[in-house]
């Protein structure tokens, strides 16, 4: 019998909450995980509970605060400033190992509920230049995880070639695109929805938004 359960990483931002849908539409049993790292903004984890308890789906907290302590960035550090990479340098934002620990994490999980299917919203098409969201990377932890456990397990990327226009549009045909706009948190301010305006999460996620909209009106004509 095929396995039907995920595991999806779970933020309450943007890209996780279209792939929790998606994962929703897939999968015939799905429970979410969130990593607490000691965040920059708590709220990012109220959001989480706020949007897994919603949907009816079964939430898992995991302290990860030692990344907090080894990676020093400015999501963990308000002392750091959100700044874009120049020159070629990474940005601020950049907390380094975060996704080979997140989906190590969220794999050893799955394993432990008898799921085979991992869930997460990276992207290489829309992304700030972070090297762990890149598709070698995925497919390169997966075959290393399965390897480090003796199992089968698929992590899946629904996001990772769509750019953000795109990634509105998938919200959308999963009936999704209201509660998303209006309900996640994508802003490194701590602002939900439309967030801050100014931070870089908001500009790519508003500038995603209007290029939809504007599709979306073009289209009608």
């Amino acid at each position: 019998m095929q396995n039907n359960k995920a595991v999806v990483v779970f933020s309450g931002g943007q890209d996780s909450t279209t792939c929790l849908f998606w994962a929703l539409e897939k999968f015939e049993e799905v429970e979410v995980v969130t990593f607490d790292y000691d965040q920059r903004h708590k709220e990012e984890i109220e959001v989480a509970k706020e949007i897994a308890a919603d949907l009816n789906v079964k939430h898992t907290i995991l302290d990860m605060a030692l990344l907090n302590q080894l990676a020093p960035n400015a999501l963990t550090r308000n002392s750091i400033d959100v700044q874009d990479g120049e020159e070629g340098e990474l940005p601020s934002t950049f907390v380094p190992g975060r996704n080979l620990l997140f989906l190590s994490f969220a794999t050893i999980m799955a394993g432990q509920i008898g799921a085979k299917h991992i869930v997460t919203g990276v992207c290489e098409t829309d992304f700030s230049g972070y090297p762990d969201c890149r598709d070698i990377f995925i497919k390169s932890l997966n075959v290393t995880l399965n390897l480090s456990m003796d199992e089968q397990f698929v992590i899946h990327t629904p996001l990772m070639w769509l750019d953000k226009a795109q990634t509105w549009e998938l919200a959308d045909k999963l009936g999704a695109f209201d509660f998303v706009r209006e309900r996640t948190l994508t802003c490194y301010e701590g602002v939900r929805g439309s967030g801050c305006g100014e931070c870089p999460a908001c500009k790519l996620r508003q500038k995603g938004l209007d290029q939809y909209l504007a599709q979306l009106e073009g289209a009608e004509k």
